[in-house]
């Protein structure tokens, strides 16, 4: 198998969730090696996420937008980086409903000015094999698979249906395309949701853990039989590292959990391991607060992942399961309140109303 050897690491969005997941993986497990973090700090982007990193000295933290292409032409040179990882995006369908500009702009313009930028750095370093530019998506560029239809494989037709989506498919293309176009050494993984510690309370599964322990309603779309594959975080950050490590460049790979489930399920297992963990709920039993509300616009029905590839190619299987994962999540939850209280703003609280009426 293939072996390629990151020396140099810079990682965008890694004040994100999945980015700062990853920034705590790979310090842990190969500390020598040098990493930079890029984030613009917009609301999902939480400094708190690697603060403990940037005080021990064990990575480095600039804040910064990556549609600026003199910084990013900098930060190449400076420190000669042979790997970037890119996590920065908007990422939540909802708000992409509200406000699709602020999608086009990161998810698009910004991954076009990241490979532009990185292009020249490669050709100003002769271009060299063993650089990479590791692009992070999601399964949501593939649309909505009906009850038993074939999971997402890295064949599947693209047939996204939210405008976060379709920017991540725009940005999924042009990675491709200059693989092919111009020889750039890049890499596509496209993941399922994701779920684990340092994740914004907006998305499903923080959101109900966080109500859950505010006494609040858990808002259910539709009849909460949507079907979504969930992937633990640090699972996801090990595929991420095998595939570094291992995939032949202008490679892609579908990473998922193997663990689809309906909404409604996924929410019912929440509550009943809160009620099993957390000391005088507001609400006991907390599956009382499940409220069904309206449908968001668009809706994609299921999601699936085939995960063959990576299989067989590069031997990654995930290694957590769901009951496993999400206890893991609803402690950590319980357990750091100092962390997710402060995000609960009067900004959040007014885009709350907005998308769940409540």
């Amino acid at each position: 198998m293939t072996q390629f050897i990151p020396q140099r690491l810079l990682v965008t969005g890694g004040a994100g969730f999945i980015g700062s997941n990853f920034v705590h993986y790979w310090t842990s497990h190969y500390p020598q090696t040098p990493l930079w973090v890029l984030d613009a700090l917009t609301y999902a982007g939480n400094l708190n996420n690697i603060h403990t990193l940037i005080e021990n000295h064990q990575i480095s933290f600039i804040q910064g937008d990556i549609n600026n292409p003199v910084l990013i032409h900098d930060l190449l040179n400076q420190h000669q980086i042979d790997t970037i990882i890119h996590f920065a995006a908007e990422s939540h369908v909802d708000r992409s409903i509200l406000g699709p500009g602020a999608f086009v702009n990161t998810n698009v313009l910004g991954t076009f000015n990241l490979l532009e930028t990185f292009r020249q750095y490669w050709i100003g370093q002769g271009k060299p094999d063993h650089l990479r530019f590791l692009h992070i998506s999601t399964d949501e560029v593939f649309g909505s698979l009906a009850p038993h239809e074939p999971s997402f494989s890295e064949t599947t037709a693209y047939a996204p249906n939210s405008p976060y989506s379709a920017s991540k498919a725009g940005s999924d293309h042009l990675v491709r395309s200059y693989f092919h176009t111009y020889g750039l050494p890049t890499l596509i993984t496209n993941c399922s949701n994701n779920y684990g510690p340092y994740h914004f309370p907006e998305k499903l599964i923080p959101l109900m853990c966080v109500n859950i322990l505010l006494g609040q309603t858990l808002p259910v779309y539709g009849d909460g039989l949507n079907v979504r594959d969930w992937l633990f975080v640090e699972d996801h950050c090990r595929a991420i590292d095998v595939v570094l490590h291992h995939a032949p460049a202008g490679e892609t790979f579908n990473i998922g959990g193997n663990c689809e489930i309906t909404n409604i399920d996924l929410i019912t297992t929440l509550c009943r391991l809160m009620d099993e963990l957390a000391l005088n709920l507001p609400v006991a039993p907390s599956h009382r607060l499940i409220t069904f509300v309206t449908d968001r616009p668009g809706h994609d029905r299921r999601y699936g992942m085939d995960t063959t590839k990576i299989k067989t190619q590069l031997g990654w299987l995930p290694s957590v399961s769901l009951e496993e994962g999400l206890r893991k999540t609803v402690s950590w939850y319980l357990n750091h309140s100092d962390w997710w209280m402060p995000l609960l703003s009067d900004d959040y609280r007014r885009y709350y109303h907005q998308v769940y009426g409540t």
